[in-house]
C-alpha cells in the first residue's frame, strides 16, 4: 500500500479530451456474473475511451481507462490480448497515461491496455473489515468484474498480463501467484512484495493513519491476523507463480540516482521518494531470494540508488513491454 508517486512526480499529462460527448451504453451491454456494468462509455479519440462502471465489489462508480489498438472493432470475430496496468497508491486510474509512456508503446502493438481503478489505498485485495468483509473488494473488481467487462464487450481475450507500479505492482504479483495461470505474464516496478516482513506491517499501520483511515480493515491486525496478511503476501505466495512469467525491478538504498535531483525537489517528495524506495527495496531483495529458492525464472532489475518515482519506471516500462508482449503472443501494429 506504499503511496505512488505525488502527483507533481508525473511526467506529462493526460491526453487532451476531445468534444466527443459521453455515448449512451447500448443495453446490450453485457453485464459482469455479480451485476457490475458499464453505465458510460466517454470516447476520448479513436483509441481510448473511459469507462463508468457500476461495481457492487466496490459499493460505488469507478473508473476505467482503456486503449484499444490498431484495427479494433467491436464486432470484430477475434479477440485481442490484454494488459492490465495498475495504478500506484495515492493515485489514479490515470497515472499510467499521466506519467508513463504506455499510451504510445500500446500504439505500437495489437494488444488492449486497460487501467482500472485501484483505490488511492485500496490495498489491491477484498478488504477484512475485522473478518466480517464485505466492501471495498479491489480483488474482486480487477480479476473478476474488469476483466469479464472486458471480455464480454470490448474483446479482451485470456491471454493476460499484469503490470503495477508502488502498490499496483505488489497486486500485479499477488493477484498472478493468488489466481494461478490467469496471467501469462506479471511485472512490478518498486512494488511491495513482502508484507509480513517484520518491520513492514508497523509502516503500512502508520502511513494507513496518516492517510486518514482505518489501516486494519485492509488485512487486518498485524501478527493477530497473521494467516490473512500472509494470504496476501507476494513473498508468502511465490511458489503460485511457477508458469508466469515475471519482471521485477526497484531501487534499494534510498539514495538518489541518475535521473533525481535533490537540490530542485520538494523536500516531502525527497523524502517520500527516498524512503519509499528503500522501503520496498528490501522487500523486492526478499522477494527475488524467494524465487530463486524456489527455482522460478524471473527477469530482474534490483538497481540500487534511485528514488521512488517515474523516472526510473519509465525505463522499466521500456524494458518489460517486449517481454510482455512476447508472452501474449502480440504482434506488431
Amino acid at each position: 500500500m506504499l503511496s505512488g508517486v505525488p502527483a507533481a512526480e508525473a511526467a506529462g499529462s493526460a491526453p487532451r479530451a476531445s468534444a466527443t460527448k459521453p455515448r449512451p451504453v447500448p443495453q446490450a451491454r453485457a453485464r459482469a456474473n455479480d451485476g457490475a456494468a458499464i453505465t458510460k462509455e466517454k470516447w476520448i479519440d479513436a483509441r481510448t475511451v473511459d469507462l463508468t462502471v457500476s461495481t457492487p465489489a466496490i459499493g460505488s462508480p469507478q473508473m476505467i481507462r482503456v486503449l484499444v489498438p490498431p484495427g479494433w472493432s467491436r464486432e470484430a470475430a477475434r479477440t485481442w490480448p490484454v494488459v492490465y496496468a495498475y495504478q500506484g497508491g495515492n493515485d489514479d486510474y490515470l497515472s499510467w497515461v499521466k506519467g508513463s509512456q504506455l499510451a504510445a508503446l500500446a500504439k505500437k502493438w495489437k494488444a488492449l491496455v486497460v487501467m482500472p481503478s485501484g483505490g488511492k489505498n485500496g490495498g489491491f485485495s477484498d478488504w477484512w473489515n475485522y473478518g466480517k468483509g464485505g466492501t471495498p473488494k479491489w480483488e474482486t473488481f480487477h480479476t473478476s468484474e474488469v476483466p469479464q467487462l472486458m471480455e464480454r464487450n470490448y474483446r479482451a481475450g485470456t491471454k493476460r498480463a499484469a503490470l503495477g507500479v508502488s502498490s499496483g505492482g505488489q497486486g500485479a504479483i499477488a493477484y498472478a501467484a493468488r489466481h494461478p495461470r490467469m496471467f501469462k505474464y506479471a511485472v512490478s516496478f518498486s512494488g511491495l512484495l513482502h508484507l509480513t516482513k517484520p518491520e513492514i506491517p508497523a509502516i503500512l499501520m502508520v502511513q494507513g493513519l496518516a492517510f486518514g483511515f482505518d489501516p486494519f480493515q485492509v488485512w487486518g491486525i498485524p501478527y493477530w491476523d497473521d494467516k490473512n496478511w500472509k494470504a496476501h503476501d507476494p513473498y508468502e505466495l511465490a511458489a503460485g507463480l511457477r508458469g508466469t512469467g515475471l519482471y521485477i525491478s526497484s531501487g534499494t538504498t534510498g539514495l538518489p540516482g541518475p535521473y533525481d535531483d535533490p537540490l530542485h525537489k520538494p523536500i516531502d517528495q525527497s523524502i517520500l521518494g527516498a524512503t519509499g524506495e528503500f522501503i520496498v527495496g528490501s522487500t523486492n531483495r526478499d522477494f527475488v531470494a524467494r524465487l530463486k529458492e524456489l527455482g522460478i525464472p524471473a527477469t530482474t532489475h534490483i538497481y540500487g540508488n534511485g528514488w521512488h518515482n517515474w523516472n526510473y519506471w519509465r525505463p522499466e516500462l521500456d524494458k518489460a513491454w517486449p517481454l510482455m508482449m512476447k508472452a501474449l503472443g502480440a504482434s506488431k501494429a
